[in-house]
């Protein structure tokens, strides 16, 4: 099993300062390294909704020159709302400057204020990011490269510079409806897979299932699946749990204050945003289910279930999220890899 740690970049503009914010990230992923974590993954936001990363790849090229051996990966990278080619080029020079250490990880985004501020129709969020992710693959593979598309239209080009990685970087795609890991499947790529916001465990183990399923099925060559939990542990369960819940209650209030009661009560059901909302808000009082909590040897044991249940080969842990003092995330990351991660490393 492998592990790394993952952020949205969750921000508390009154309790937070940017700077320090971005320093204390970037000192905790190096510290990853050092103790022996094997990847990271960073997410992007935009407007103060939630986060403040608009660029995992700029973020993820200051780690590169920081690190040696972390695979430096995104989660997700939004593609509705640019030019696929300014992406794909992007992308390819962090896979060149990290010597190859990108895993791509793409979606579509829900946050409706996103699309306004890029005036992007949400309805077409699909189609933009299916047509987007299409036209990166193939100005990464082909040479020259052409496309006309309902969005985006280039004539034939060859791409530069390309990435280190061939055919291409790993393709992580977000996964939440059956549709999305289908659509992985279908198309060979990893899945990135949220437990916690995505369903109940006996839901989420079906569509993993039907995921794999369709991989073998169509003939692809083995894919990979990221899991993603919150870790709390500390040698007192009472107090791993206690920040545990404070914590991601902070969390949901605030991806909840972006998002305006009116605008929650015209969604419809099945949407992605409000399956969301529906089950981030459950998330504190069902912690030691959907998370990784408590004692080192209580951890153990969870993580070894949850790998049982899931046949999880790579997770990665939400490790500051909630305005989290990073002093006790630094400590929860230490403890974890010193008495924890060794016994599941050799496995």
């Amino acid at each position: 099993m492998q592990f790394g740690l993952f952020t949205l970049f969750d921000f508390f503009r009154d309790r937070q300062d940017e700077l320090a914010y971005y320093r204390d990230t970037l000192d905790l992923m190096k510290l990853a390294e050092r103790l022996g974590y094997d990847s990271v993954w960073v997410g992007e936001e935009h407007f103060y909704c939630f986060g403040i990363c608009p660029s995992p790849q700029l973020f993820l090229t200051a780690l590169a020159r920081e690190t040696s051996r972390l695979r430096l990966g995104t989660a997700i990278s939004l593609l509705p709302f640019e030019n696929p080619l300014r992406k794909a080029e992007d992308f390819a020079m962090l896979d060149i400057l990290s010597d190859g250490r990108l895993n791509f990880g793409v979606g579509r985004g829900i946050i409706p204020k996103h699309f306004e501020g890029f005036r992007t129709d949400l309805r077409e969020s699909r189609a933009r990011y299916e047509e987007s992710l299409h036209i990166i693959r193939g100005a990464w593979t082909e040479d020259p490269f052409a496309y006309e598309g309902r969005f985006w239209q280039m004539p034939a080009l060859s791409l530069s510079p390309k990435p280190v990685q061939k055919p291409h970087p790993p393709i992580y795609r977000g996964t939440i409806s059956l549709e999305s890991f289908e659509g992985a499947a279908a198309a060979g790529d990893n899945a990135f897979v949220v437990p916690w916001l995505t369903g109940l465990h006996p839901e989420v183990r079906a569509r993993v299932e039907r995921y794999r399923a369709l991989v073998k099925e169509s003939g692809h060559a083995q894919t990979r699946t990221t899991f993603i939990f919150f870790l709390f542990i500390d040698r007192d369960h009472q107090v791993a749990l206690r920040e545990g819940r404070e914590t991601t209650r902070a969390y949901i209030d605030l991806f909840s204050s972006f998002t305006p009661v009116e605008a929650l009560r015209q969604l419809r059901q099945g949407d992605p945003l409000a399956s969301f909302l529906e089950l981030a808000r459950s998330l504190p009082e069902h912690l030691e289910e959907r998370a990784v909590v408590g004692t080192p040897a209580e951890c153990r044991r969870r993580l070894a279930e949850l790998g049982e249940e899931f046949g999880i080969d790579q997770v990665a842990f939400y490790f500051h999220a909630g305005a989290r003092d990073p002093r006790r995330a630094r400590y929860g990351i230490e403890l974890f890899a010193n008495e924890v991660m060794p016994d599941f490393k050799g496995r």
